[in-house]
């Protein structure tokens, strides 16, 4: 298992090159091995905020792209319950303000996995492994 930042999980369903080879290879490995990508719910919120502030441009509806997203084999969209919501809030040592990036870190460290992110910030933070 693994856990997509919101950014990777937009380039790899569309198949962007901004991806990395290294992300995009863990990515197809966990998947061929029967592995989850897991997604944070706040990703949903995320991207439904890029296209409305008209900084992403979907093919389709909002809901329906989430919902196409969610039904791809192996990947799983993780709510936001209250013991998530305050983790993010008390993530240890130095961690930037975005509550977004707050909630999907939480979720990596939660499951002790992996977090699929081009973030310097997040991957510059000692207390998650990521990948790029």
């Amino acid at each position: 298992m693994i856990v997509l930042d919101t950014h990777a999980l937009i380039w790899w369903v569309n198949g962007d090159r901004k991806l990395s080879l290294r992300a995009s290879k863990v990515i197809c490995k966990i998947l061929k091995d029967g592995g989850e990508l897991l997604v944070s719910s706040i990703t949903a919120w995320e991207i439904a905020m890029l296209v409305k502030k008209e900084r992403l441009l979907l093919t389709m509806d909002i809901s329906e792209w989430i919902a196409t997203t969610a039904a791809i084999d192996g990947v799983r969209y993780v709510p936001i319950d209250n013991e998530l919501a305050l983790h993010s809030v008390d993530l240890p040592g130095e961690f930037h303000p975005d509550p977004a990036d707050r909630m999907i870190t939480a979720l990596a460290r939660r499951y002790n996995l992996p977090l699929v992110t081009a973030d310097e910030r997040i991957r510059n933070y000692k207390f998650v492994k990521t990948v790029w």
